[in-house]
């Protein structure tokens, strides 16, 4: 998936290595991607029955980019990303009965049930939001890394948006400001392939993401995004490159969502076959899955545990988001400046 040697910017830095797993590590990367599928499977299930109302962008198929990312990260770097959120939320460690009952407009949603699937917010795990203006998170992101060098804390804000959103204006109105000001900020751009229904050919004159910084001298790279071990050795790459002072730097995910934009695209303009061909060669809970198997370092019955698990904790989350209490209206009146 990644682009040859030859054919990149002088200015866009080498791609990593995928970087070696130890058995731990293989099996936290097969949880936390496994919790965000399934949690993501039945927030469909929710919102064909109804419980779920609004706009739903699901992750499925692009679970090791937040992984590996996090993976890398330390405590006190931030996240702040686009609509496409309930996986950053959940590798954050936020609680997954909050992130349901935010989608099902319950009491104990994260945002009081009043922000929906696309506005959650947890001070407390550094997640900033869920965005539903396409780019917007990119500048307030830019903030969040001002704010750590000013600060002088060594902390770094991951930025994510997606394919379409790197065509926004606003993107590169803050690559300028950070590079200029050497700004600890990683962007992280999912590129899915498809922006809304277009895919990336027709809407991108630069189609290479990697090098969309090179005006403003930010090293960019190319990974295969659905490779965790590929994203984090990136992220490990970027994040020191960020904590050294020498500014930005832009990794560009290459990723592929299985559902449509939202919940309410059909994804015609692709084929069946083109989905079916990247869950069978490129899945990266299988990718994870198979090695487990192949090196001996799990069994079917210890993979099946897990998944029992998992399966377990995202059933609680659905009881709870379709039992708790809607907010009472006074809260509308809460949490706002008037």
């Amino acid at each position: 998936m990644a682009a040859s040697a030859s054919s990149r910017s002088k200015s866009a830095a080498k791609n990593s290595a995928p970087s070696s797993f130890t058995r731990e590590q293989e099996l936290l990367a097969y949880r936390e991607m496994l919790l965000i599928r399934r949690f993501e499977e039945k927030a469909g299930q929710m919102y064909g029955m109804g419980l779920i109302g609004g706009f739903c962008h699901l992750y499925i198929g692009q679970e090791a980019v937040v992984v590996g990312m996090q993976m890398a990260a330390k405590e006190g770097d931030q996240i702040i990303t686009g609509y496409r959120d309930h996986g950053h939320m959940l590798v954050c460690g936020m609680d997954p009965k909050g992130v349901m009952a935010e989608l099902t407009g319950r009491r104990g949603g994260l945002s009081k049930g009043k922000g929906g699937s696309m506005h959650m917010f947890s001070k407390e795990k550094h997640f900033y939001g869920g965005h539903g203006i396409v780019g917007a998170q990119v500048s307030l992101g830019t903030g969040l890394a001002f704010a750590n060098h000013y600060r002088g804390n060594e902390n770094v804000s991951m930025v994510y948006f997606g394919d379409g959103a790197a065509n926004q204006g606003q993107v590169y109105e803050s690559f300028n400001m950070a590079e200029l000001w050497k700004l600890p900020a990683i962007y992280i751009i999912e590129n899915n392939r498809y922006a809304m229904g277009t895919a990336v050919t027709r809407a991108s004159a630069q189609a290479d993401f990697s090098k969309r910084g090179i005006s403003f001298n930010i090293p960019g790279e190319q990974v295969d995004g659905m490779d965790v071990r590929a994203v984090k050795a990136a992220g490990e790459k970027a994040l020191a490159w960020c904590r050294s002072g020498k500014g930005p730097y832009i990794l560009e995910m290459q990723t592929y969502r299985y559902r449509g934009h939202s919940m309410s695209d059909p994804a015609k303009y692709r084929s069946k076959e083109e989905v079916q061909r990247m869950r069978e060669e490129h899945d990266p809970i299988e990718q994870v899955r198979a090695r487990l198997l192949r090196d001996k370092r799990a069994t079917e019955d210890e993979l099946k545990a897990i998944d029992a698990k998992v399966r377990a904790i995202v059933a609680e989350a659905a009881e709870f988001a379709t039992n708790d209490p809607e907010p009472d209206p006074s809260e509308l009146w809460t949490d706002i400046v008037l």
